[in-house]
């Protein structure tokens, strides 16, 4: 009896099993056969999600295009610096032509430009004079300016610096030498003759031949400061005290100062004597 009863609940369990997934299944085949699930395929979302999905396997394969090119140009790099492409020792080599290097060229062309100069500044054949300016109006020219001062400092060698700002004669008088209205700054002369500009200085420094046309000038000792006027060239007028105005006491009015410039200085007696 109890096994009568065993096998009457196996068939019965299995009855259920089968007659459960038989229900499953035909209500997943008529759910998919439903308009609903039509819609759902053909959902903007599930589009979408099935267009991404194409272009990342498009990429993927352009990615993978890209990589082999860059592969078959290094096999290629490779093959052409391989041994067997370079040349053969029996090749002749090329030849090899020696040419003046441009600081022979330079130096030479400067020592011939400086002694054969036309230009002359009367009265300084035992000195160096550069015209410049201490404004900072212009950025280009105070750098230029300054860089030529600061090249023969380098040197310890005394110079004329007659800045234009402080006295505009100095301006008239360089363009009466250049013979020329406008003129650029810095204008430099060594011993009376005229050499040039900044970039013409600059040139001269860097191939040597600066040095050559300054050795038989004599040097100040380093880090040496004028007491008087602080290396500026420039003090206030003793006169007039810098008020470029005197009074007469004979006329008993004030009179202009005849002894500075139009901004009441004189040159520095000190170092400019």
């Amino acid at each position: 009896m109890a096994e009568m009863e065993d096998s009457k609940a196996k068939s019965s369990s299995g009855s259920l099993f089968f007659n459960r997934s038989f229900t499953m299944n035909s209500t997943a085949a008529a759910e998919s056969n439903s308009p609903k699930f039509h819609l759902l395929l053909n959902s903007p979302s599930s589009l979408n999600r099935a267009a991404s999905i194409s272009r990342f396997y498009n990429s993927f394969d352009s990615v993978k295009g890209k990589v082999k090119k860059l592969c078959n140009l290094f096999e290629s790099a490779k093959s052409s610096s391989s041994p067997s492409n370079l040349a053969s020792p029996k090749e002749t080599s090329p030849k090899v032509v020696l040419r003046p290097s441009k600081s022979i060229a330079y130096s030479s062309s400067f020592s011939l430009s400086f002694n054969n100069s036309s230009i002359r500044l009367p009265g300084t054949e035992d000195r160096i004079v550069v015209y410049l300016t201490s404004l900072r109006g212009i950025r280009r020219t105070y750098e230029d300016c300054y860089a030529v001062k600061m090249i023969f400092r380098g040197f310890r060698v005394w110079v004329d610096e007659r800045d234009i700002s402080m006295d505009a004669a100095y301006k008239k008088e360089l363009q009466s030498v250049l013979k020329e209205k406008t003129v650029s700054l810095p204008q430099v002369f060594i011993k009376g003759k005229y050499v040039g500009g900044a970039d013409v200085i600059k040139s001269m420094f860097e191939v040597g031949e600066l040095a050559k046309i300054l050795d038989g000038f004599p040097r100040r000792q380093p880090g040496f400061v004028c007491q008087g006027c602080g290396d500026v060239r420039f003090v206030p007028c003793w006169n007039c005290s810098g008020s470029r105005k005197v009074f007469d006491e004979d006329e008993e009015l004030p009179k202009k100062c005849l002894e500075c410039n139009e901004n009441g200085l004189i040159r520095c007696p000190d170092c400019c004597s």
